[in-house]
């Protein structure tokens, strides 16, 4: 929606976006929240939820307060199967530390453990490191 992003392979293990375009939706900080919010309601493709959950990571470590008000949207990808979403989810979630997002954490621990994902990097760690975070 933004620029490109190439996600990651056997040759790099994390998604590379082009900064130049998206740094001023992150420098927004708060203010981007709805439109993150529409671009992830109406993203078709993996590489459009991975950047806009990427902006939403930035902007909340830039110090924006308010994300946990996207928690409704960000739910929707609960589920995803990407690891790349799941490394995404689980790092925003464990910034805003929403109570509801503590049980689809273990729910995608669980299924990455039964059904490991095949990627060249472990998505468990961000997940496992979320949980951790909650249960601190």
């Amino acid at each position: 929606m933004y620029g490109t992003v190439i996600l990651p392979d056997v040759n790099c293990n994390y998604c590379r976006f082009d900064d130049k375009k998206i740094a001023p939706v992150i420098n927004r900080g708060a203010d981007a929240f709805s439109e993150i919010e529409n671009n992830l309601k109406k993203a078709t493709t993996e590489e459009e939820v991975v950047e806009n959950l990427y902006i939403l990571d930035r902007i909340i470590e830039n110090g924006a307060k308010g994300a946990e008000s996207l928690y409704p949207v960000l739910s929707k990808y609960n589920n995803a199967t990407s690891p790349n979403i799941q490394t995404f989810l689980a790092g925003i979630y464990r910034k805003i530390k929403v109570p509801d997002a503590f049980g689809p954490l273990f729910a995608m621990l669980i299924r990455n453990s039964l059904n490991p994902p095949e990627a060249s990097f472990d998505p468990n760690e961000e997940i496992g490191g979320a949980i951790l975070d909650y249960l601190a």
